[in-house]
């Protein structure tokens, strides 16, 4: 059977766990261990994302080159409409994470495979939820207040990507499937290789056929469904022991399962929604071309540092399940200290280039004096977010891998809704602190967030987290799994 990652030093392992780290000497091997398991999983994954961003992205660009209307057309589609659906299928699939890592290191291959059928079904049928949402594009961009001409071509777009949508629901938990197991590498590939012929698609089927929306459309279909079609056969040819062919076993459950994966949507889309709040909000304060236009940049800059921690969120959430499923509690302990410490010291380095730089990384978005002061003067408000959004994922990560959904999309809902969101309506209109009140009272919801799940990391009982695995194992098809308290 393969093992989980990476084998743990023999130096380090007791019955395949951790032993109390009691001298400087045992810490540094420890770091240094599962520093090499995290990033051997974060690094393709954050290149995968960065390339399935780059997609999107590109398909923008080139839309913009037929002309500025299409330019914010398809903006608007695949900002508003693409980012909708892609949180809450994202989220959605999310619930693999817990189930195929937990499954994966409790060594019940045979289950990763139910589980990502189950998942492909329960995805599908959100995508036929979604569809009314695709098919009123254009009503909903006109209710937003988007010009007539712009909606029309929003609208059409929209409808033209629906093949897009349901690629979704068989790529995510294919990735899901293949990242419990470590088998990311192969994802990464697949990433860069569709990018590059994306790139060819794009320029061929725009400029040389001369299809102009309809063969952006095309190509942004032809290359989702192509990522999905070679994760696929990748998963049929090359994962035997994962992968035993289509089973009815996978309509088991599916009813608690169906309740995971929605807690993994909800939480996940909270997270994702809650900062495109504050462009909304921003968008109705007394200057708001440059209110906008300032956080904006802070965003999109934002958006570099979050492309990397969705790698981390993805690692830990990988590590602390396959432990909790080798019924490892202080190995899975070890591993969230580890990362929550690295993703700590990247954040803080984020932050102090982003202050050194302050007055100057503006430019590179915009020739506008008055916008690059106020970059400049949101640039603190930058730098702490980025610290708050290093270690914001890692907890995530480890809620996923955990399986504590729900209780922090509770969480989320107070922390950020209940909160945040208030107090950054007060600060920004009441107090008349503009863009820099509703940015700070929005982060500080994400700091009592941080702060909250901390502490439930802090007082987590891991040995009871392995029983829960256990159980889950057990109630969803797998074996008994005895635990030991060895924490």
């Amino acid at each position: 059977m393969e093992s989980p990652l990476i084998k743990r030093e023999a130096t380090l392992a007791v019955d395949g766990d951790y032993p109390p780290v009691k001298s400087m000497a045992e810490v540094r091997a420890v770091l240094w261990a599962e520093s090499v398991k995290m990033w051997k999983i974060a690094a393709p994954i954050a290149c995968n994302i960065l390339c399935l961003y780059g997609t999107n992205s590109l398909t923008n660009i080139f839309a913009g080159h037929i002309g500025d209307v299409e330019l914010s057309a398809v903006a608007i589609s695949l900002s508003v409409f693409g980012a909708l659906s892609f949180g809450f299928m994202l989220g959605m699939a999310s619930a693999l994470e817990t189930l195929c890592g937990q499954a994966f290191g409790a060594g019940q291959l045979y289950m990763l495979g139910i589980y990502m059928q189950r998942s492909w079904i329960i995805l599908c049928i959100s995508c036929i939820v979604f569809l009314p949402i695709y098919l009123f594009a254009t009503s909903i961009v006109k209710f937003l207040g988007q010009d007539d001409e712009i909606a029309e071509l929003a609208g059409n777009f929209t409808i033209l990507v629906i093949p897009q949508l349901f690629s979704l629901a068989i790529q995510f938990p294919t990735q899901k499937f293949l990242q419990a197991q470590g088998k990311v590498s192969v994802m990464a590939w697949i990433g860069f290789a569709a990018l590059v012929l994306h790139v060819g698609m794009l320029w061929v089927f725009i400029f040389v056929c001369g299809w102009g929306l309809v063969g952006a459309a095309a190509a942004f279909n032809i290359t989702t469904w192509g990522i999905t079609a070679a994760q696929v056969v990748y998963v049929v040819g090359w994962c035997k022991d994962s992968w035993n062919g289509l089973s009815w076993s996978a309509f088991d459950e599916i009813w608690a399962f169906f309740r995971l994966s929605v807690a993994s949507a909800v939480m996940i889309c909270l997270e994702v929604w809650y900062m495109m709040c504050a462009i909304i909000l921003t968008g109705h304060l007394d200057n708001a071309l440059t209110a906008v236009g300032s956080l904006s940049i802070c965003m999109n800059l934002n958006g570099y540092e979050a492309m990397l921690f969705i790698g981390v969120n993805a690692a830990i959430s990988v590590r602390v399940s396959n432990e909790l499923g080798l019924r490892h509690p202080r190995a899975a302990k070890y591993s969230v200290y580890v990362t929550v410490l690295q993703s700590l010291l990247i954040g803080m380095f984020s932050m102090i280039i982003v202050l050194i730089a302050r007055d100057d990384f503006a430019a590179i978005f915009t020739d506008s004096k008055e916008l690059q002061r106020a970059v400049s003067k949101l640039a603190w408000l930058l730098g702490l977010t980025m610290v708050l959004n290093s270690v914001q994922p890692v907890i995530s990560g480890v809620a996923v891998g955990g399986g504590w959904q729900e209780q922090v999309a509770y969480i989320n809902v107070g922390c950020y809704y209940i909160f945040g969101l208030p107090l950054g309506l007060f600060l920004g209109y009441k107090a008349h602190l503009g863009v820099a009140g509703i940015w700070g009272g929005m982060i500080s919801g994400v700091a009592l967030q941080t702060l909250i799940l901390l502490v439930v990391l802090y007082k987590t009982n891991w040995n009871r987290e392995v029983e829960q695995t256990a159980e889950r194992m057990r109630r969803w098809g797998g074996r008994d799994i005895e635990v030991e308290d060895c924490i």
